[in-house]
């Protein structure tokens, strides 16, 4: 067996890895904008600054972020912050199951989206009973609300976004 390589291409699926690499950035960056904004290291409060402005210009309520290193807030609310938890939960489950199983939603074609839809209107509503006045903002509360629209977003989308390419059908013609 001498000589023998295994050789495997390696496939890098665009649509994917870029998902993930956003998906990444937005569980880590609202958590590490605190610490690295009270680090007082040299580059560290301007990638800080980066992050919270990107954070004020998606959140509806940025000012109401937990507190992580005083007196520095996440970027993010909670309600974003669970939003963005249940779309993690739901690339988890994508790569354990691969796909399979009767909860992702794209499967159904308009009936999964309209479903997904309803279920993302957590989000707003939450928020709008709050602006109306109908409760105060309360980061238990906000944390659900966002985590069951993310992961209403998560079960329509990661299919979309992280499915695997099936081969090509290849024809058969008789002579």
């Amino acid at each position: 067996m001498e000589g023998v390589v295994f050789k495997r291409q390696l496939q890098i699926r665009w649509v994917s890895f870029v998902a993930d690499f956003l998906l990444a950035g937005m569980v880590v960056g609202p958590l590490a904008a605190p610490f690295l904004a009270a680090s007082g290291l040299p580059l560290l409060p301007l990638i800080a600054k980066i992050i919270y402005f990107m954070g004020s210009h998606v959140c509806p309520q940025p000012d109401m972020g937990v507190a992580l290193a005083q007196p520095h807030i996440m970027a993010v609310c909670m309600r974003c912050y669970g939003t963005v938890a249940g779309l993690l939960i739901t690339r988890l489950l994508y790569e354990v199951t691969s796909g399979k199983g009767f909860y992702w939603l794209s499967q159904y074609d308009w009936s999964g989206a309209a479903f997904a839809s309803v279920l993302m209107m957590a989000y707003p509503l939450e928020l709008a009973a709050q602006v109306l006045g109908w409760w105060s903002f309360n980061n238990y509360i906000v944390t659900l609300f966002g985590l069951v629209t993310g992961l209403a977003w998560g079960l329509f989308t990661m299919p979309i976004l992280h499915g695997r390419q099936q081969p090509e059908a290849t024809l058969i013609q008789d002579n």
